[in-house]
């Protein structure tokens, strides 16, 4: 094995690695025994790693024992030497190269008690010696004179804390300075100088303080219940949490520590503080790090290889197969996976867990804890405890505060103000909309996520400060991905940049993409025409000035796709489209490896009548009818169970209804826009067609209760979506892909349910009737009128005649 293949297998099996590469070495122990202690050795994963790969670097460490080498490498030396190895060296000193049993280090060089110590000029004596104390100033001293003070500790806390708190109980004070530091005298006489040079600590202001021990003293001094004492806030956010992190002379709390590390991750860009560096020491956040595929684990569950979700001591777990407990929820009745609330004790499931809605008591758009679905009720109105729910000093409304501070929405509004503000500290006009928009969120929390989460604070901050023009041009330059999209679809949603079809422009630059990669200067001519003049021609034309669907982008890659085979072919048998015999193309048409063979067929007729080619005959298939079995059984009984089944949501009941009684494609279905649900005088009518259709019950009943509680999925830029089915872009429906999985979930199969309902419907009605009322084409309606029961117009023809005969 290489060393290249070593430092992958670093990453990918670390303890495999190392134990592998002292098994070499080390002969007379076992390959388990060997496991045992690299295992308890190594530790976490980062650690591991690190040893795997140093040790796959400089495999001589292991029978030389010779630093430099990181501290985890001495420690395996030692344990190895311990259990009996005798191959295996223990570490030696840098300096006078003795064996080592306990080794300490300066950088990555290993010393003995002896060798390596620190030498300063003594305080004292004024002898350039090894440093052995720092006295109260932190000056160092030799062994010989140490820094001592004859008083007693306690007797000199106590006389300080006294005149805090007059009458305070020496006992306890001397109890709080012992259980401060159990161990070192030393380090409590060192918290004892501290206090007497600044007796504040105690008042207010420890974050000024120089041992972390004064902070912990404290808290016990707190906790015996001793009057005037002060627990410090954190200087920079001001709030009372634990603070023993120093930075610039200060302590502060783990999550202004974390702000002062923020640098933008090298993969996705967010600014956040790295958790881990790359190879070259670049930055990497914590979602990178975790979803990083090289970090997946194999689940002790699944046996698949997939993100840790939580650690058990039989092994990591993934997402899927750590589930939360299955209850009966208290507010939707539904039996889900949930969990109890903390401000009734009663069962929640996730759904309820989540979800906003609008309380019948206070009328305020929060989550709902109590209650049922049609009358909810918010945190603050199911327990009003003034403990739990306290002003926001901000705005004053009740919330659930953590520590001193603004809620959420507040610190919303002054995150969108630091990143949409430019040079003088407003926010451009433009940008406005967006920023009500976002602040006026029902859901801060997500919103506050959202900004946090890959590219989006960065993308807004350059929007903002100028950096990059407010236009969709400036949207395209950066790196394709669904985040990027999004920011995009919520600019539009606030008419912050003016709409466009996002999916003619996707067809469009990989139309130029494919048409540049082609190797021929003629065929990329060629290929030009035929996309631009032909494929996207006709795209426009059929669109009507409506945006493009999926599908419609799909036909058309695969078209253009299906004349870059044949123009390829072609290439690598030196002929081309002038040159082409019949005889060429026929043996292309039955060769292994053609590929999208009908829609080649339109490429090559399409050069027929441009007259590129000449003599040429692709032949074409004629739709015969459905080639999937159909089950008519089966589909009545899915239809049955969703127009009884309540457990199921109403927005798939009605979605897989109009599939399975009106012949309706997923592309179709998410299209629909609330004004197609007509309700006049009783009598519901949804417009699939250009005539509108009567709903029978149940099936009405479900569109009028879509069309009043349907829900967007976005909660970020959030406007009165006029869809049906609202998707999980602001202002956009849900996608045909995300329509089509939803009712594959429910057991349906797509092709053969809509072809069984058309197959039927068509068996019942006229061609023209099928095609006004279920928006199909008049062509398409007269073939499936043919495959399901003949020609009406033929049928009326011979009435006719039978009836002229017998006149």
């Amino acid at each position: 094995m290489t060393t290249a293949d070593q430092l992958d297998r670093a990453v990918t099996d670390p303890i495999g690695l190392i134990t592998d590469l002292v098994t070499d070495v080390e002969k007379q122990l076992g390959a388990e025994t060997i496991r045992a202690v690299v295992t308890a050795v190594a530790g976490g994963r980062a650690k591991s790693r690190q040893l795997a790969k140093a040790l796959a670097t400089r495999p001589a460490v292991l029978t030389d024992g010779r630093s430099p080498a990181p501290r985890a490498i001495g420690d395996l030396l030692i344990e190895l030497r311990k259990v009996g190895a005798s191959a295996i060296a223990p570490p030696v000193c840098a300096e006078c190269g003795k064996k080592l049993r306990t080794l300490q280090r300066k950088g990555q060089d290993w010393y003995c008690g002896v060798c390596g110590q620190e030498t300063a000029e003594c305080t004292a004596c004024g002898n350039v010696r090894r440093v052995g104390f720092r006295d109260r100033k932190g000056l160092p001293r030799c062994k010989m004179c140490p820094d001592t003070d004859d008083r007693d500790p306690v007797t000199v806390v106590h006389k300080l804390i006294a005149t805090i708190a007059p009458g305070t109980d020496r006992e306890v004070v001397a109890e709080a300075l012992r259980r401060t530091a159990p161990h070192r005298p030393h380090y409590r006489q060192r918290v004892v100088w501290a206090l007497e040079e600044n007796p504040r600590l105690l008042t207010g202001e420890g974050y000024r303080a120089p041992h972390r021990a004064i902070l912990k003293f404290v808290d016990l001094l707190l906790e015996a219940g001793v009057a005037g004492i002060v627990r410090p806030a954190c200087p920079r956010c001001q709030r009372v949490v634990r603070i023993d992190k120093p930075l610039d002379g200060q302590r502060v709390c783990r999550n202004c520590i974390a702000k002062s590390r923020v640098e933008e991750c090298v993969r996705c860009g967010a600014r956040r503080e790295p958790a881990t560096r790359d190879d070259q020491g670049r930055p990497l956040c914590p979602n990178c790090l975790i979803t990083d595929p090289a970090n997946a684990e194999v689940c002790i569950s699944c046996r698949e290889r997939r993100r840790v979700q939580t650690r058990t001591p039989e092994g990591p777990q993934c997402p899927n197969c750590c589930p939360l407990p299955t209850v009966v929820c208290s507010i939707c009745g539904r039996t889900a996976p949930g969990m109890l609330s903390t401000l009734t004790g009663l069962p929640r499931c996730r759904g309820c867990f989540q979800r906003q809605a609008r309380c019948t008591a206070c009328g305020r758009v929060r989550g709902v804890h109590s209650g049922t679905v049609d009358a909810p009720v918010c945190g603050p109105c199911t327990k009003p405890d003034a403990e739990l729910w306290q002003p926001c000093p901000t705005c004053g409304q009740a919330e659930r505060l953590r520590a001193p501070g603004p809620c959420r929405r507040c610190t919303l509004r002054q995150r969108l103000h630091e990143l949409l503000a430019d040079g003088t500290g407003a926010i451009p006009p433009k940008l406005l909309p967006l920023h009500d928009a976002l602040a006026g969120t029902d859901r801060a929390a997500t919103a506050m996520r959202w900004l946090a989460g890959g590219i989006v604070a960065t993308v807004l901050s350059d929007l903002g400060s100028g950096r990059h023009p407010l236009t969709h041009k400036a949207l395209d330059e950066l790196p394709e991905g669904k985040v990027v999209e999004h920011i995009r679809s919520v600019l539009v949603a606030t008419d912050v940049l003016p709409a466009r079809d996002e999916q003619m422009i996707r067809l469009e630059r990989h139309v130029k993409d494919l048409v540049a990669s082609h190797v021929t200067t003629e065929g990329r001519k060629i290929l030009h025409r035929y996309a631009t003049w032909h494929l996207l021609r006709r795209l426009r034309r059929r669109s009507r000035g409506k945006e493009i669907t999926h599908y419609q982008l799909t036909v058309a890659r695969q078209h253009l796709r299906a004349a870059v085979y044949l123009l390829d072919w072609l290439e690598g048998q030196n002929l081309t489209l002038v040159t082409c015999r019949q005889s060429d193309l026929e043996q292309w048409m039955t060769s292994d490896d053609i590929r999208l063979r009908r829609e080649a067929g339109h490429f090559v007729r399409w050069t027929l009548a441009q007259k590129i080619t000449r003599d040429l005959s692709f032949p074409a298939e004629r739709w015969n009818g459905p080639t999937q079995p159909m089950d008519d059984e089966a589909r009545w009984a899915t239809a049955r169970r969703l127009l009884h089944d309540h457990m199921l949501k109403p927005e798939d009941r009605l979605a897989g209804l109009l599939l399975l009684l009106y012949a309706q494609w997923p592309a179709a279905i998410s299209r629909l826009t609330v004004k197609d649900v007509e309700d006049r005088d009783g009598t519901v009518r949804i417009r699939l067609g250009a005539v509108p259709v009567e709903l029978p019950e149940p099936v009405a009943q479900l569109a009028l209760q879509q069309v009043e509680v349907r829900r967007s999925h976005a909660v970020l830029g959030r406007t009165d979506s006029p869809w049906l089915f609202p998707g999980g872009q602001p202002g956009r429906p849900i996608s045909a892909w995300a329509m089509g999985e939803r009712l594959r979930n429910l057991g349906i199969r797509l092709a053969e349910a809509r072809s069984t309902a058309l197959f039927q419907l068509a068996t019942e009605l006229p061609a023209a009737v099928l095609a006004r009322t279920l928006g199909l084409d008049i062509t398409v309606a007269v073939k499936w009128q043919r495959a399901a029961a003949g020609d009406w117009a033929a049928y009326a023809a011979e009435v006719s005649h039978r009836t002229s005969t017998q006149e």
